[in-house]
């Protein structure tokens, strides 16, 4: 404790000083010196002021270190005379301070680390919007990137990407790769240089240069084994055989992870000089010092003049630029933060456990205390020493917690892998850092209050009698911080139940189509095929047919996106019979499928026909929500709706039937106004649905050696099941659950445990009150009710605390909850009733084992 006293130190200092120098100085003048001649004798005798402080000071320094030394040997003697104690407490902090430990590491990587790129957070990405449609925004056309990166006047640079699978033909089968075709300034943008090799030249982001292409890290070791002579090698992508010109480094993480390749994307490709053609996503680098409102009133007017030039379409577009972090992580912002607002309070739940614990360790220790005080121990020294047996409990447990924490990363992994950044997750300075941090917080919390209450009263202690002969007090403090226990615990608790009943709700939602039995899986194919799209619709079919054909296969199609993941992608379309009203716009989701596609998933057609193989014109069909909300009253079949309205490139055709609703859009939406527009091939890679008799995984070898005669230069990948895709597009829900439910039982057991011991405590320093009550002719069975009562009293108004504050997480939890609502009834009664009787079997045993006290052997002891 010195070290918290310096000032007083140095003020002591000062005084001895002073009192050997005036005392030399009298010596000296008793010998006939004058008083100045006294007092500069007298300082040079001493050595000066400052040489003898620092004298003093090493000497206080070497007994500070002697201090902490002996209070950490102390600690240590505690856990060697407490086993059982230190290790309920070692044991509670690492499940609690490891726990909140994974969770920050969580948070760390991906909410607060800036992205993993020098100045990653002057990247920004940026978006176009029709102003004329309600429609969401979309990709950017490559000529206008360049536009935009010629006149602006806020960016380094920017350039764009887009991904598109392909195979790999060098191997005895294809293999799929993860093709990222990048515009011009890719290096430059991201900032990291390769780490083998060269970036792309000039002449490489020409239409008809030289085909090159560089590696990603995990690519180059997977497919060549970290050969460092990689360079000049090429690929087999498809009729292309790209030069290898650099590898990326194994810390450049691309914002589509599972790239593996990157090639140039000419921006004088003759398709590439279409405004309407979109297709890139843009990152663009700001420069030092701007900000992001500067930069989003540089690109508008940069879009004005580009408006004034190109007046269709960019007229009516509108740029829309967020920092690529906050795009990248908002999606898991809210989820994140209640997972760790939980785990914080499960970290308080167990410093009121431990406090409550030293506070009856202390108890015990009354007399030993006393006793040092008595031979002159200061309070500071002794309170001191009682911190520092906390603080070694507190580094045992921290350091257990920050092992487990290490595991974290796996954890989030399987239960939530969509999460953004989640492959960031590690161990570094910053999560060792807080855990060191925790164990300082938790020393304070745990060990002052107990620390203080222990050195209070030290000779009245000393003097009384053993404890063990007089009738105890109450300990309200101690009860007190059990009701703050359940308090905590019925939050946790109630929060866990309704995200349980949420999921539950969600698992037994009626999702319109069967997601049973149905396999899920891509044909890889490039945009390049878009030039005929008739052939490309051609081989998609080819595809369909050589499905089919596999025994065991009841039914195949494509859709242009999985049925079931969420996705509120909503698009204008027209209906051109009719007025058009524009301040009532169409707004549907638009699906494309192919024939097949209702009888696969299991989609009741409710008038008209499905749609048909072999058909060049284009079908439609419609939900029974958009036949409700837009054609009440009339008969849907006959008229003819047009999507991509004011765009250069739309589609037509006409309604052929009405199917029933389907929550398409996300199992936890209600149905939304669909259409689904009859195009095998929308793209060149959908989503291929296939309902096979028996388990869809047996079959998935099967189907792929049909394809592989079907389509040799093709690789078949992302082979799985509908039911599985939809558990992984929930998985932020499940992680959120799990978490939060493994918290709440954890809360709950602790708050038992407290409630326990603290009652196990009473019934031990009450022990003569107990045998006067029995020798007095109590019945032991109302000793067992009064004690069991007593617990039960501390908890009904921690369950009424915990309530109100239960109250409070619900309404945060709101938008997270599915069927369920955020002051649910039956959550709330569940709540209390488990803790309630958790509670009285937690306080049965000491309860008995009060009543099973034998007065005669007590009043013996006195």
């Amino acid at each position: 404790m010195s070290f918290f006293y310096r000032h007083q130190n140095e003020a002591e200092f000062d005084l001895e000083l002073k009192f050997h120098v005036d005392e030399r100085t009298r010596e000296l003048v008793a010998q006939g010196l004058s008083q100045d001649e006294a007092h500069r004798r007298a300082m040079i005798e001493l050595g000066g002021k400052e040489q003898t402080a620092q004298q003093l000071r090493e000497v206080h320094s070497s007994a500070l270190l002697e201090t902490i030394v002996r209070n950490f040997r102390s600690g240590l003697r505690l856990i060697r005379r407490a086993p059982g104690f230190s290790l309920t407490v070692v044991v509670t902090l690492a499940l609690a301070i490891g726990a909140n430990s994974a969770v920050f590491s969580a948070i760390n990587a991906i909410l607060l680390s800036p992205l993993p790129y020098p100045n990653g957070d002057r990247l920004m990405l940026l978006q176009q919007k029709m102003t004329n449609m309600h429609h969401p925004v979309t990709f950017v056309s490559p000529a206008r990137l360049e536009d935009w990166n010629r006149m602006n006047a806020t960016f380094e640079a920017m350039t764009g990407y887009y991904t598109e699978p392909g195979s790999e033909l060098s191997g005895s089968l294809p293999e799929k790769v993860m093709r990222a075709f990048v515009a011009p300034r890719f290096i430059q943008v991201f900032g990291v240089a390769p780490a083998l090799g060269r970036d792309f030249t000039s002449e490489e982001f020409k239409y008809g240069g030289p085909d090159a292409v560089i590696l990603s890290d995990s690519y180059w070791r997977r497919h060549f084994h970290a050969d460092p002579s990689v360079i000049g090698k090429r690929l087999h992508i498809g009729s292309t055989a790209p030069t290898v010109v650099g590898v990326m480094p194994q810390s450049f993480l691309f914002p589509v992870r599972d790239a593996d390749i990157f090639i140039p994307s000419p921006p004088d490709f003759t398709y590439a000089q279409s405004r309407d053609a979109t297709w890139f996503t843009v990152i663009g680098r700001m420069k030092p010092g701007v900000a992001v409102t500067q930069a989003r009133a540089d690109l508008a007017t940069v879009q004005a003049q580009l408006g004034r030039q190109f007046p269709n379409p960019d007229a009516t577009i509108a740029v829309i630029l967020n920092p690529l972090k906050e795009d990248t992580v908002s999606s898991a912002r809210r989820s994140l933060w209640m997972i760790f607002g939980s785990v914080s309070l499960l970290l308080l739940i167990a410093c009121t456990n431990i406090v409550a614990l030293f506070l009856a360790r202390t108890s015990d220790r009354e007399h030993e205390i006393s006793v040092r005080f008595s031979l002159g121990a200061s309070r500071a020294r002794i309170v001191a020493q009682l911190l520092s047996e906390t603080f070694v409990l507190a580094c045992i447990g921290s350091a257990i917690g920050l092992l487990l924490a290490t595991a974290s990363a796996r954890v989030f992994h399987l239960l939530a892998a969509s999460l953004p950044r989640v492959d960031e997750i590690a161990l570094n300075w910053r999560i060792v850092g807080y855990t060191f941090v925790c164990a300082i917080v938790v020393t304070l919390l745990c060990g002052t209050v107990p620390a203080l209450r222990a050195t209070r009263g030290l000779s009245a202690a000393l003097a009384a009698s053993d404890r063990r002969t007089s009738v105890a007090a109450r300990q309200p403090l101690q009860w007190t911080l059990v009701a703050v226990q359940v308090a905590l615990a019925v939050t946790l608790l109630f929060g866990a139940g309704l995200l349980l009943r949420s999921f539950q709700a969600l698992t037994r939602v009626d999702a319109g189509f069967d997601p049973s039995h149905v396999l899920t899986l891509h044909i890889s194919g490039g945009y390049g095929e878009t030039v005929d799209m008739k052939a490309m619709a051609r081989r998609i079919d080819h595809d369909l047919d050589g499905i089919r054909a596999v025994p065991g296969v009841e039914g195949a199609a494509t859709s242009s996106s999985m049925p079931g993941v969420p996705d509120d992608h909503k698009s204008d379309v027209r209906i051109l019979e009719g007025p058009q009203d524009p301040d009532h716009p169409t707004l549907a989701t638009n699906r494309f499928v192919s024939d097949g596609y209702f009888a696969t998933m299991r989609i009741p057609v409710l008038a008209g026909t499905p749609c048909e193989q072999g058909k060049d014109t284009k079908d439609v069909l419609v939900n029974r929500s958009f036949a409700d909300r837009y054609m009440s009253g009339t008969t849907p079949m006959g008229h003819h709706l047009q999507f991509g309205v004011n765009h250069a490139i739309a589609l037509t055709g006409m309604v052929r039937g009405v199917v029933a609703d389907t929550r398409e859009n996300g199992l936890n939406m209600d149905a939304q106004p669909t259409v689904y527009w009859c195009i095998a091939a929308p793209d060149p890679d959908p989503e291929f649905l296939i309902r096979t008799h028996s388990d869809p995984m047996a079959l998935s070898q099967t189907i792929r050696r049909a394809l592989g005669n079907i389509e040799p230069n093709r690789a078949v990948f992302d082979i799985s099941t509908l039911e599985d895709h939809l558990s992984d597009a929930y998985s932020e829900n499940r992680l959120r659950t799990i978490l939060l439910s493994l918290f709440a039982l954890t809360a709950v057991s602790l708050a038992c445990v407290g409630l326990y011991g603290t009652l196990s405590y009473s019934v031990t320093v009450r022990r003569r009150e107990i045998g006067l009550r029995l020798a007095l002719g109590a019945v032991r069975g109302q000793i067992t009710k009064r004690y069991v009562w007593q617990a039960l009293r501390v908890t009904m108004i921690g369950c009424t605390c915990g309530l109100v504050l239960a109250a409070f997480a619900g309404r945060i939890l709101r938008g997270m909850l599915f069927g369920v609502s955020a002051l649910d009834a039956v959550t709330f009664a569940g709540v209390i009733a488990l803790v309630l009787g958790v509670a009285a079997l937690a306080a049965i045993v000491p309860a008995w084992r009060a009543s099973r006290t034998d007065p005669m052997h007590v009043l013996r002891e006195q």
